[in-house]
C-alpha cells in the first residue's frame, strides 16, 4: 500500500499526534508498505534524516503564545505530494488545519481517507480563548464527515464525536513500548538525587500548558514526605515553578532517559481533563507505576479504579491530594496497582495496534472497491 500520512505534528515535536504518526510510519515500513509523511515545517529540517520514510514539509508559523506548536500555512505542496506519491489511501493524523487540506486533496483525487481523532480541540478552545468551541466542532465535522472512516482512541472520544453528528467511527487505541518502558529501570541513584531525604516521588509527565492543569498538584505537594517531579516544557513552565516551589522540574526528557524517570516514580499523577487518550498513563503502567488521573476522556478506558490506579473528579485539587495521600500511605497498594498496570498493557504493543490500523485501511479500500463495482 502507498499511504500518505498528513499530520498536524511530527518529530522533533513531542506530543501524542507526532508520536502516533511516527509509530504509524515505522510500522508501515516494517510491514512492507510505502508511507509518505506531510507535516508542518520545523526550525531544523535536518531532524527528518532519522524519519522512517520521506517527509514533505509545508510552510508553517509558530502558534502565538506557544511557539513549540507550529501551524501549517496554505500550500499547494499537500495535493502535489499526495498525487506524486500515487497514494492508495490518505491517513489524516489529528486533522484540523493541514488535515483539512489533506482531506480536500484526497476528495479531489478520489482517494479514500482515514481520519484519526486525537485532540480535544473544542476543550482547548474553551481553555485558551473562552470561546470558539462551536467553531472547532464545525471544523471537525467538516473533515471527519468527509473521511471514509474516523478512528477514535477511547470510548469517551467515540461518544463525543457521535454527540456532535460525526459518524463512521471505529475505536482504535494506542500502542506502548513495553520494552523501553519497564519496571526494571527503577534507578536508586536517580531517586537519591530527586529525593535525598527518602521522599515519595509523585510525578507528572507532559506539556506544561494551561489545559494540562499541572497546578492542581500544589495541594498534593504539601503532603509531608512527598516530592513532586515534573517532566516536560511549555508556556506554563515559569508560572508552575512559582506554584510548585518544592517540585523538581526536569525539563523535556525523551527515550531511555524518560523511561528511567518513569520507572523511578512511586506514583504517576496526570491532571489534564481534555485527554482523548493519554499516552503517558500507558507509559506509567508499562513502567509498573500506579496511576492517578481525572475521571474524564481517555483515562476512563485506561485506568481500572482499585486495580491499576485511582480516578478523581476533574479539576478537584483536594480529591487529587486525597488520592496521593491514600497511595502514599500504602506501599502494598502501590505495588499491587503497579503490577496490575504492567500486566494490563503488556499486549498493547505498537506492532499489534499497527496491524489493527492496517486492517482498517484494508476495510476502507474494500468498501471503496465495492461501491465502485
Amino acid at each position: 500500500m502507498r499511504v500518505v500520512i498528513v499530520t498536524e505534528s511530527f518529530p522533533p515535536d513531542i506530543n501524542g499526534v507526532a508520536h502516533c504518526a511516527l509509530q504509524t510510519a515505522r510500522h508501515l515500513v516494517r510491514r512492507g508498505h510505502t508511507p509518505l509523511v506531510i507535516a508542518p515545517a520545523v526550525a531544523d529540517p535536518a531532524t527528518d534524516a532519522d524519519a522512517p520514510c520521506a517527509v514533505v514539509r509545508v510552510p508553517s508559523l509558530p502558534l502565538p503564545g506557544y511557539p513549540q506548536v507550529r501551524v501549517a500555512l496554505p500550500s499547494r505542496r499537500v495535493a502535489a505530494a499526495i498525487a506524486a506519491h500515487r497514494a492508495d489511501l490518505v491517513h489524516l493524523a489529528g486533522p484540523f488545519v493541514l488535515g483539512m487540506r489533506g482531506m480536500t486533496a484526497a476528495t479531489r483525487l478520489g482517494i479514500p481517507a482515514v481520519a484519526v481523532y486525537q485532540t480535544d480541540l473544542a476543550g482547548y478552545a474553551r481553555t485558551y480563548v473562552g470561546t470558539g468551541e462551536g467553531a472547532a466542532w464545525r471544523r471537525l465535522r467538516a473533515v471527519h464527515g468527509a473521511a471514509d472512516r474516523t478512528l477514535a482512541p477511547s470510548s469517551a472520544a467515540v461518544r463525543g464525536l457521535e454527540a456532535h453528528g460525526i459518524g463512521r467511527i471505529r475505536l482504535w487505541g494506542r500502542g506502548v513500548d513495553t520494552v523501553r518502558f519497564r519496571p526494571e529501570l527503577r534507578d536508586d541513584a536517580l531517586r537519591g538525587e530527586l529525593a535525598p531525604n527518602g521522599e515519595l516521588l509523585v510525578g507528572y509527565v507532559g506539556r506544561l500548558a494551561p489545559e494540562k492543569r499541572v497546578d492542581l498538584l500544589a495541594a498534593a505537594g504539601r503532603i509531608p514526605g512527598i516530592r513532586l517531579v515534573v517532566v516536560g516544557d511549555g508556556p506554563s513552565g515559569p508560572a508552575l515553578r512559582g506554584a510548585l516551589p518544592d517540585a523538581r522540574f526536569l525539563g523535556r526528557r525523551t527515550g531511555d532517559d524518560l523511561a528511567r524517570i518513569f520507572a523511578s516514580l512511586d506514583v504517576f499523577a496526570h491532571t489534564g481533563p481534555f485527554e482523548t487518550f493519554c499516552q503517558t498513563v500507558q507509559e506509567a503502567m508499562a513502567s509498573g507505576v500506579p496511576v492517578i488521573a481525572p475521571a474524564a476522556g481517555g483515562p476512563l478506558d485506561l485506568v481500572d479504579p482499585g486495580r491499576t490506579g485511582l480516578l478523581v473528579p476533574p479539576g478537584d485539587p483536594e480529591a487529587l491530594r486525597g488520592a496521593v495521600a491514600e497511595l502514599a500511605a500504602s506501599p502494598g497498594l502501590r505495588a499491587a496497582y503497579g503490577r496490575a498496570g504492567r500486566a494490563t498493557v503488556e499486549g498493547r504493543t505498537w506492532e499489534a495496534l499497527g496491524d489493527e490500523l492496517i486492517g482498517h485501511y484494508l476495510e476502507v479500500l474494500g468498501e471503496r472497491t465495492a461501491v465502485a463495482a
